[in-house]
């Protein structure tokens, strides 16, 4: 399921949030400081941060009524009594570190309604021998107040919620130092207030093997420090990596998010993902993109403050002589459809202030990458028009409507009132940091593709309905269209036949 990103690649309960305002203690191993992104011309205020990590909130000191409490000094005391309560069963962790048996397969496995609430002090240790925590597939289950660290799940594979079970509720919880990824999820699940650190691979994987995800929720966390295992570089291209990352997530909320210092990209919608909302967020000093929205659909990106992102990535590939323009937002193969239901038809990214990124927004499509083509790294998937892989053949795909409903198009991307900062001096840069995109490749592969040439490249540049408008530019920024070859001013990027950025403003003395 990792997708590779290459672009050349030719083979195959109510919640009071605790949300403390930018300027405050900079949070100890988290990362630099967030500071005031300047003025917000054109777009909204700057949002708060959810400091999770550094003041997580306590739970109760004492146990609720009808509690089951948990002793910290019998191991395996949690699991037993889980298997031996009923569905529905409430129970309160005593301060202290909890362990499970020391199988590698020992976990808990909730019932239905089963809540979980951690004392003030209170963790469950994996001790780098449990491979999970919390699993199997009972729903509606809730996790407040615990800590869980130290367990070693596989590769793409999770420590809490192990089996994507529906409806769960994870708040005020601090999920850290696992192997793997600190959590799954589910249909309808919550995950709010939460710190998300320090995980090997990822803060969260949302991905369900079977079934799509649907309402997910992600609101008021802090998710820094993610894959400390450095998967990128293990799998090389393996897309299997981010502070978040969703897999055929089917309507998502995403705000109010401190994302910052991951190593690789902070969120990262990947395949068949649609009607997302990711708004008022803080999406900063990742080694990567701050954002990622690649072969899917339909999505609002607004009112999010995203700086110093991608400093890692992006200067690597522009020193090793790449020409592509690597983005702080990366939409590939993904746009607005209105066949498909969502909140919106469009992708839509307004509102945000970017300052001091490894370059800007680009949108890409590859021209070898459609459902049933060899260059699909996502493997065995299709688009949600089509469906059936097998369709999308010769001579069927030559011809409407196959034609059209068998690639994942960058379309109806709608870019305004966005506020870009660029200063050189601070990035250490001098060239490749300061792009704006909008390309595609020369289509080649495979031999029976229809979309062979420069076909998909016109139709992204031109015929696609992708628009800049309305946008503030500070600093020395260019722009590319079509391919990478074609580095533009602004006035030719005004002016046909690009014809983008009306009412946008450009200060080159600005910012560096």
């Amino acid at each position: 399921m990792g997708i590779k990103r290459r672009h050349w690649a030719l083979a195959a309960a109510p919640l009071a949030l605790a949300l403390l305002a930018t300027g405050c203690e900079s949070v100890s191993g988290a990362g630099a400081e967030p500071k005031a992104a300047g003025t917000t011309s054109a777009t909204s205020a700057h949002p708060s941060v959810a400091r999770v990590c550094a003041k997580p909130a306590a739970g109760p000191a004492k146990a609720p009524a009808g509690a089951v409490t948990v002793d910290p000094a019998k191991v395996g005391d949690l699991a037993a009594k889980t298997k031996s309560s009923p569905p529905n069963t409430t129970f309160w962790l005593r301060p202290g570190m909890h362990r499970l048996d020391p199988d590698r397969y020992a976990q808990v496995i909730p019932k239905e309604g089963d809540r979980y609430l951690g004392a003030p002090g209170a963790a469950l240790d994996g001790r780098k021998k449990n491979q999970y925590a919390f699993a199997g597939t009972a729903r509606n289950v809730t996790i407040r107040y615990l800590t869980v660290q130290d367990f070693v799940a596989p590769p793409d594979e999770g420590v809490v919620n192990h089996d994507s079970a529906d409806g769960w509720v994870i708040e005020h919880a601090t999920i850290q130092n696992n192997s793997g990824a600190g959590l799954m999820a589910g249909a309808r699940q919550q995950v709010r207030a939460n710190c998300l650190r320090d995980n090997g691979q990822y803060g969260m994987n949302a991905y369900k093997a079977s079934g799509r995800i649907s309402g997910l929720v992600v609101e008021g966390n802090e998710i820094v420090g993610n894959n400390t295992g450095d998967w990128e570089r293990k799998r090389k291209g393996c897309g299997c990596t981010g502070g978040i990352k969703f897999w055929d997530v089917n309507g998502a909320d995403v705000r109010g998010n401190w994302v910052h210092d991951n190593r690789g990209t902070g969120l990262w919608a990947d395949t068949n993902n649609n009607d997302f909302v990711i708004e008022n967020n803080v999406i900063e000093a990742n080694d990567g993109a701050a954002l990622i929205y690649e072969i899917s659909y339909n999505a609002i990106i607004r009112n999010n403050t995203i700086r110093r992102n991608n400093w890692v990535e992006g200067r690597k590939a522009a020193e090793s002589g790449d020409s592509f323009p690597f983005a702080t937002i990366y939409v590939s193969e993904s746009g607005g459809e209105p066949r498909i239901r969502a909140r919106t038809d469009k992708i839509e990214i307004y509102g945000n202030v970017l300052q001091n990124n490894w370059s800007g927004i680009t949108l890409w499509e590859n021209a070898d990458r459609f459902c049933n083509s060899p260059a699909n790294t996502s493997s065995g998937d299709c688009t949600l028009l089509v469906g059936n892989t097998h369709r999308c053949a010769k001579p069927a795909i030559a011809k409407a409507p196959l034609y059209s409903d068998c690639r994942w198009k960058t379309q109806r991307v709608d870019i305004h009132d966005n506020r870009f900062v660029l200063d050189k001096s601070v990035l250490k840069c001098t060239e490749k940091c300061d792009r704006m995109a909008l390309l595609a490749n020369y289509g080649t592969y495979p031999d029976w593709s229809p979309y062979k040439g420069e076909q998909v490249a016109d139709a992204i540049t031109t015929n696609q309905h992708n628009r800049w408008h309305d946008n503030v530019y500070i600093g020395p920024w260019k722009f590319v269209a079509q391919d990478t070859s074609r580095v533009l001013d602004f006035g030719q990027w005004q002016t046909t036949p690009y014809q983008q950025d009306a009412g946008s403003t450009l200060d080159l003395r600005a910012g560096g």
